[in-house]
C-alpha cells in the first residue's frame, strides 16, 4: 500500500475514554518503548515495544507505523516478531547507504535486542528490509553480539553513522548495561567490536540504565557543538519511578566523555510520563526530532486505559543552550502540529487578581495554550488550571519565592489506581527577566508543558472525566500578576489510519 493514499483507508476511532486525540496510541493491546525510529523516502517510521495479546506486558514484539507529518500515523503489520532466539527488546534502526552489511542498496536494518525468558540472557541481532519496513528478514547469523559473561542488563542498542571524514565513517552502536553504556563499533553492521563505555557513577544510578540514544547538536547562538548522550532510568527520576536522563559532552567515534562532573544529574523531562525517548534517524533539513512513551513504571500496567494501555509523547524538536550552568538541553513541540489548530482566544494585558481566578468562556479536552506571565516575587504562586471541572483541575504553575515550577494532578481525575499517581511534580527555575512562558498541550489524558523555550518540561497523564474542561488563570497570595499574552487553541483530531491490504 502506497502511503499517499491514506486519505481512503480507514481511520481509528477514538472515542474511548481516555484515548488520546493527538498522541500516537496502537489500535489495541500493550505498546512501552519506541523503537527503530528512521526517517526514508518521506516517511517517519516509528516502531514500538509491543504486545498484541494483552493490554499488560508480555511477549515483546515491533509494532510499526509511519507518518508523513508527524502528525498523522497509518498503522502498518507487526514488523518483527519473537522466535527461537527470544523476544524482541528495544532497539533502532538505520538506512544502510553504502550496502555496508550487503542487505541491498538503501536497506532499512534494525538492530534489537533478543530477550531469552527462560534464562534472561541479552543479546543483540538484526534484521533488514528491502521495501521501505514493509517486510522484514532476520538475519541467518543472529544474534551478532552475544551474551557475555556476568552482565545481566545488556540491551537497546542506538546505532548511527559516525563520519570520520576522508570516507573514514564506520557505525557506532550505544548499548545499556547495568548503570553504564557501551559503545562498540562496525564497518557492515554485524561485525562489532567494543570501543569504550562511560557511566560507573555518572549521574543517576537509582535504576537500571537502558533506552540510550546519542547524537551532535550545535550550541545555539555559537559556532560550537556538542554531542548528547540519553539514557532513560528505571527508578529514581525527579517525579518517581523511570525518567530520562542526559549528558553533554564529546565524542571521539569510539566512546563518550562528559564535560560535567560525576555527580551532576540533567533530566531531560520533569514530569512522570517520559521514558524511554528515541530520535529519528536520517530526519531532514538536520533536524534532531524525538519523542518518548508517555508512561510510568512505576503504575504503567495499572493505568485506566480499556483496549489499549500506553502512547506517546508528542514529536519534539531538540537542540542545545549556553546557561550560566553549562550547556543545556531544550524542547520545542514539531512546528508541524499547527496544522491541528482549529478555534483561536487571545487575551493582552490581563491582570490577574489573587484568589480570583480568570476563567474564559473556553473549554476542551484538546488544546494548545500560550501564556506570558510577569512573575513578582511576592506572589505565592500563579499558572493555570486546565480540565477543570466537578472538583478536578491539573494546576501547571510557578512559585517565584521557591523558584519552583510545578504540575500538580493531586485532582487531576482518577488516580487511586497507584498511590504514587495523584502527586505534585517541581523543577527548580528562576526566569532570567521574570517573564514566565509556558506552552502547553492538552489531550483525553495528558499534559505536556514547555517552559521559557524548552528548559524545562514536563510531561504527565491525566485522567479527568469527560465534563472537566474549563481553563483557569490564577494566582495566590496578597500580589496581583500582570499577563502580557494569553492563548488558547483548540486542537482538532489526528488521523491514525488502519493497515488494508492492497
Amino acid at each position: 500500500m502506497v502511503i499517499s493514499r491514506l486519505s481512503s483507508q480507514p481511520a481509528l476511532p477514538l472515542d474511548e475514554p481516555f484515548r488520546p486525540q493527538f498522541h500516537f496510541t496502537p489500535p489495541e493491546k500493550w505498546v512501552n518503548d519506541p523503537n527503530g525510529m528512521v526517517y526514508y523516502g518521506g516517511e517517519y517510521h516509528l516502531f514500538y515495544q509491543y504486545y498484541p495479546d494483552d493490554t499488560v506486558w508480555g511477549p515483546m514484539h515491533w509494532g510499526h507505523a509511519v507518518s508523513l507529518d508527524l502528525v498523522n500515523w497509518q498503522h502498518l503489520p507487526i514488523a518483527l516478531y519473537p522466535d527461537d532466539l527470544g523476544y524482541i527488546f528495544s532497539g533502532s534502526a538505520v538506512i544502510d547507504w553504502h550496502n555496508t552489511a550487503g542487505f541491498g542498496k538503501d536497506a532499512m536494518v534494525a538492530i534489537y535486542t533478543y530477550h531469552d525468558p527462560d534464562n534472561s540472557h541479552q543479546s543483540q541481532a538484526v534484521a533488514y528490509s528491502t521495501d521501505k519496513g514493509r517486510t522484514w528478514t532476520k538475519y541467518e547469523g543472529n544474534p551478532v553480539i552475544p551474551t557475555p559473561p556476568n552482565i545481566r542488563n545488556f540491551r537497546d542498542p542506538k546505532v548511527m553513522w559516525y563520519d570520520a571524514g576522508n570516507d573514514n565513517g564506520h557505525w557506532v552502536m550505544s548499548l545499556a548495561a547495568g548503570s553504564a553504556i557501551l559503545f562498540y563499533t562496525s564497518p557492515n553492521l554485524v561485525d562489532w567490536e567494543a570501543s569504550g563505555s562511560f557511566g560507573f557513577g555518572y549521574g543517576s544510578t537509582s535504576g537500571v540504565w537502558e533506552t540510550p540514544d546519542l547524537f551532535e547538536l550545535p550550541v545555539g547562538g555559537s559556532d560550537q557543538s556538542r554531542w548528547v548522550l540519553t539514557v532513560g532510568v528505571g527508578n529514581g527520576a525527579p517525579a518517581g519511578g523511570s525518567g530520562t536522563q542526559y549528558f553533554v559532552g564529546t565524542f571521539d567515534g569510539q566512546t563518550f566523555t562528559s564535560e560535567n562532573p560525576k555527580g551532576t544529574v540533567l533530566w531531560a523531562d520533569y514530569g512522570a510520563d517520559f521514558y524511554a525517548a528515541q530520535s529519528w534517524s536520517d530526519a531532514p533539513a538536520g533536524r534532531r526530532l524525538w519523542l518518548a512513551w508517555m508512561n510510568n513504571w512505576q503504575y504503567a500496567r495499572d493505568i485506566p486505559t480499556s483496549t489499549w494501555r500506553g502512547a506517546m509523547t508528542i514529536p519534539r524538536e531538540v537542540g542545545l543552550v549556553q546557561t550560566d550552568e553549562g550547556v543545556r538541553l531544550i524542547q520545542t513541540a514539531v512546528s508541524e502540529l499547527t496544522q491541528l489548530r482549529t478555534t483561536h482566544h487571545t487575551w493582552q494585558n490581563l491582570t490577574l487578581t489573587p484568589n480570583t481566578p480568570f476563567a474564559p468562556d473556553v473549554r476542551g479536552e484538546t488544546l494548545e495554550i500560550v501564556a506570558e506571565i510577569e512573575v513578582p516575587v511576592t506572589a505565592n504562586k500563579v499558572g493555570i488550571r486546565v480540565r477543570v471541572g466537578g472538583g478536578e483541575e491539573t494546576a501547571v504553575g510557578y512559585a517565584p519565592k521557591s523558584n519552583t515550577l510545578f504540575v500538580d494532578r493531586s485532582r487531576s481525575g482518577q488516580g487511586d489506581f497507584h498511590g504514587q499517581f495523584a502527586t505534585i511534580h517541581t523543577a527548580q527555575f528562576e526566569p532570567a527577566d521574570g517573564l514566565l512562558r509556558l506552552h502547553m498541550f492538552v489531550d483525553k489524558s495528558s499534559v505536556e508543558v514547555f517552559v521559557n523555550g524548552g528548559l524545562v518540561t514536563f510531561t504527565d497523564q491525566i485522567f479527568p472525566r469527560e465534563e472537566s474542561v474549563g481553563i483557569e488563570l490564577f494566582v495566590e497570595g496578597e500580589t496581583a500578576v500582570f499577563v502580557p499574552n494569553f492563548e488558547v487553541y483548540g486542537l482538532k483530531t489526528a488521523r491514525f489510519f488502519m493497515h488494508t491490504s492492497d
